[in-house]
């Protein structure tokens, strides 16, 4: 190959190599590393596809309850363990039908298409399922706030997050008589 030639492709190299690395940095971003979840701007893309395109989607905020004193009591790396064992049941829940989140701290959240097509239940018994870590058995709990995207005048994510969360404080709110989930 001549010098003209090499001179020519090198930059071309270099475009392509700053190009993958740009892509990666961008999925990256669209990752949480602990959870491998969805981040809030990788979700919100997601979800906002999923609200146009089914109209009986449901948007889901999920919230670990007394994570805090798990953390002080079992230590970051037991906190850390509990995040990423809700993170993957709240994947698993989700399996075809949705898409799962980490909105940061211990707040999750999750896209269904169908939610007759779930179990709510099922997702609160897996979410209150003892985790063990260390050699010992830590209690988790977390509330969970539905809201139906039907249920809703205008179908906007923004309007869905923002009565799931409604829902959500009202569930945490019961949660300490028994009720985990509400619509």
């Amino acid at each position: 190959m001549d010098l003209n030639t090499t001179a020519s492709i090198a930059p071309l190299l270099g475009w392509a190599v700053h190009g993958g690395i740009l892509a990666r940095r961008l999925a990256c971003a669209r990752r949480d590393p602990l959870t491998g979840l969805h981040t809030r701007a990788g979700w919100t893309d997601r979800a906002e596809h999923v609200i146009r395109r089914h109209p009986n989607a449901a948007v889901l905020l999920v919230d670990l309850n007394h994570f805090k004193n798990l953390n002080d009591t079992h230590g970051h790396p037991a906190g850390d363990a509990a995040l990423v064992a809700i993170a993957d049941r709240l994947r698993a829940w989700c399996g075809h039908n949705g898409t799962a989140g980490r909105l940061g701290g211990d707040e999750f959240v999750a896209v269904i298409r169908d939610l007759a097509a779930v179990d709510l239940d099922a997702l609160t018994a897996a979410l209150h399922r003892p985790l063990t870590y260390g050699g010992a058995s830590l209690p988790l709990a977390a509330s969970v706030g539905v809201c139906p995207v039907a249920d809703l005048a205008v179908p906007v994510l923004t309007d869905a997050l923002s009565a799931a969360d409604a829902a959500m404080y009202a569930a945490k709110g019961r949660s300490r008589r028994g009720a985990h989930t509400t619509r």
